[in-house]
């Protein structure tokens, strides 16, 4: 039960004065539909009008906050002509621009003859100083009725700033005085205040310092968010450690027939990665541990090997990957090893309909499978296991906590590896991942080339196509991504649909394409033609982003790279040089060229290593967007920034650890304190898991 304390923030945002059902949901779109949303939406800029110049003496550009007479009204002849206002004080003039004026309510608060304070910005024009829609006007006995420093929230369209401000600063009065919840020690330590303190400074900056990270009231705040979120991973991974897990032992012989089977060695890393995998399966504990490896690093293979050692011991495996083609991919790549270890390989994706699907249903059921790949159709209430006993998540990024646990609970005491190819930055991994351990694979297996890449404009398309041209005449194969898959009004991009038709003319050439919106069945049916060699140039959208292996493709064009992440064209570029010969990828920019956009080229151009790559991809975006918001498991912050809070957050992580190791229930007087923090935070689902009283 959320504590009573908290019950007034957690109303909607109509029960403030003044906020409808219209202004309720435009605020909702930009904060939220709560107060508590309202009260953690924290300002993006402050405006200054403490600036008190004298007229003759005003810098143009600059807010200013002047006291005036009001000398004459020069209403407009013409509609498309502005409504002016002749003002001044003792030493210079200024005219007052209105745009869609109503002549009787300026007439109303400008009266001629009257003394007015204004503020706003003057600009100058024609060597006469300008002030158009000044923001306040009052007399000058009210001018505290308008703030001297004005806080700056983010805003979406029919929203204005100041309707905005008023439910931020209603929203902030309703929060009630909380119990401090953190050590009083390392608070004094820090001097930082109280959180209701820390709040109202935060949401009352006077200068622009006061917004940023560093400041001891942004801190704080950003503290009590990374302690709520570290709490509740580790309550989580307790819970799930708590259940009962069983030693799962193998003798090896079935790994040992796979690794036969295998072209290749494997890398001291990948067998490392695998002593620890199989560490983990062996002990009464159930196993959380994520795998990182960079594109193409081999984590499959050690997947495969861990699932092996599950059957062996005469439990079944689970893959599950994000998309169908994945799933295929997997299916198809895993088959020969699965068949050399005598071990009976199934698949399961939406795809699969009637009688087909129910007989591998029951298949599964009787233990006659061991080991299902599928989609997240495993996560269905029909899918039943005789006993799973290691369930593999691929492409991790794709799914959050609740779904960990959902694929988990299939079995009695399963132990869950998830595995992502999108390298994560340390501070993410720690608040996305705190409730797992951490193994990673480094390097790129034997026999791989790294990837020659080059940044070209788009106005050299024509060159370009020319030495694709002489590349594919000599048997090679490519890829041409897009970003959009039709024209869009909105953003003149490259359409996948277009850029093929155009290829196919330019080159003479069976062209194939490829993106989401065509059916599962054409997707595969591209891709094998592609992988036959069928067609040697594939055109597609970023569906091709995760997985897909075709060790014949050596060039990747990627067009409007500048709008893509930097961990996307990583990715991207991981779908090349996965055979022997020499691989290139082209990343094709299109005017105009920012400045982030001109560091992540850069950043491609200079390094392969994905982990570099994601340190940089945090730097430059933040963590909100690393791996596309809505799609991704990543923890969404308010008031922390996992990149300018890294420091605050390995303490949280200890400090979290210290709590629950002396009061596991959060029993104490500042565990009770705790227990409102998670609740403040959303934390719901992880205060469940306290026991009671």
């Amino acid at each position: 039960m959320r504590p009573a304390i908290l019950f007034p923030l957690f109303a909607e945002i109509r029960t403030l004065s003044g906020v409808g059902p219209k202004l309720e949901k435009l605020i909702a779109k930009v904060a939220g539909p709560r107060l508590v949303d309202l009260a953690f939406d924290l300002p993006l800029g402050v405006v200054d009008r403490s600036y008190r110049p004298r007229l003759a003496e005003a810098q143009a550009g600059r807010i200013a906050t002047v006291e005036v007479s009001v000398l004459e009204h020069r209403p407009n002849r013409v509609k498309a002509q502005p409504y002016r206002v002749l003002v001044s004080d003792d030493s210079s003039l200024m005219e007052l621009v209105f745009f869609r004026a109503h002549a009787d309510y300026l007439a109303g608060i400008l009266p001629v003859g009257a003394r007015r304070v204004l503020s706003g910005r003057i600009e100058r024009f024609k060597d006469r100083l300008q002030m158009a829609h000044p923001d306040y006007v009052v007399a000058p006995e009210e001018i505290a009725s308008f703030p001297l420093h004005e806080p700056v929230y983010g805003l979406t369209e029919g929203l204005t700033a100041r309707p905005m401000a008023k439910a931020v600063r209603g929203a902030v009065e309703k929060m009630p005085a909380l119990p401090e919840w953190q050590d009083p020690a390392f608070v004094n330590q820090r001097q930082w205040d109280g959180f209701n303190a820390s709040l109202l400074t935060a949401h009352n900056p006077v200068h622009d310092s006061d917004l940023e990270p560093t400041t001891p009231a942004r801190q704080r705040l950003a503290y009590d968010e990374l302690l709520a979120n570290q709490l509740a991973l580790l309550l989580i991974r307790a819970n799930l450690r708590g259940l009962r897990g069983r030693a799962v032992i193998s003798t090896g012989a079935l790994k040992a027939k796979a690794i036969a089977a295998l072209p290749f060695a494997l890398t001291d890393p990948q067998l490392q990665v695998l002593a620890e995998i199989e560490q983990d399966m062996g002990s009464e504990k159930r196993m959380l541990r994520l795998l990182q490896g960079d594109v193409g690093s081999g984590k499959t293979v050690v997947a495969l090997l861990a699932m092996l050692g599950a059957v062996e011991a005469g439990l079944q495996a689970a893959l599950m990957a994000p998309t169908e083609l994945l799933v295929r991919q997997h299916l198809a790549s895993l088959e020969p090893y699965a068949k050399a270890a005598g071990v009976r390989l199934a698949c399961l994706t939406g795809r699969e309909k009637g009688a087909g699907r129910a007989e591998t249903l029951a298949r599964l059921a009787a233990g006659e499978i061991d080991i299902l790949i599928g989609t997240h159709a495993l996560f269905s209430d029909e899918v039943t296991f005789k006993d799973l006993g290691l369930a593999v998540v691929d492409e991790q990024h794709r799914f959050g906590v609740h779904q960990r646990m959902q694929l988990q609970s299939k079995g009695k005491s399963a132990d869950v590896l998830v595995m992502t190819a999108t390298p994560i930055p340390r501070t993410l991994a720690l608040t996305a991942y705190g409730d797992m351990d951490v193994s990673r694979i480094t390097g790129r297996p034997p026999g791989r080339k790294p990837v020659e890449t080059r940044v070209m404009s788009a106005d050299r398309l024509d060159e370009l196509i020319g030495h694709l041209r002489t590349a594919l005449d000599r048997g090679q194969r490519a890829y041409w991504v897009c970003p959009l898959v039709e024209e869009s009004e909105k953003i003149d991009l490259a359409a996948a649909e277009e850029r093929a038709v155009m290829l196919r003319q330019a080159l003479g050439l069976n062209v194939g394409l490829m993106h989401g919106k065509m059916k599962a069945t054409d997707r595969d049916a591209a891709m094998a033609a592609f992988k036959a060699g069928e067609t040697q140039l594939l055109v597609a959208t970023t569906v091709i982003e995760v997985g897909v292996d075709v060790p014949q493709a050596t060039i990747m064009v990627v067009e409007h790279a500048e709008r893509f992440g930097l961990a996307q064209l990583h990715q991207l570029r991981g779908r090349v040089g996965r055979g022997s010969g020499k691989s290139s990828c082209i990343l094709v920019w299109h005017e105009p060229l920012g400045v982030t956009a001109k560091a992540r080229l850069k950043t491609m151009r200079e390094t392969d290593d994905g982990f570099v790559i994601a340190e940089e991809d945090l730097r430059l975006r933040g963590p909100g967007e690393m791996l596309g918001k809505r799609q991704s498991g990543l923890e969404e912050f308010r008031m922390a920034n996992p990149s300018a809070h890294a420091d605050l957050l390995a303490v949280a992580h200890d400090d979290a650890r210290l709590v629950l190791a002396r009061d596991p229930d959060l029993k104490s007087p500042r565990g009770s304190a705790l227990r409102v923090l998670l609740y403040l935070f959303g934390r719901d689902e992880a205060v469940r898991y306290l026991r009671t009283g």
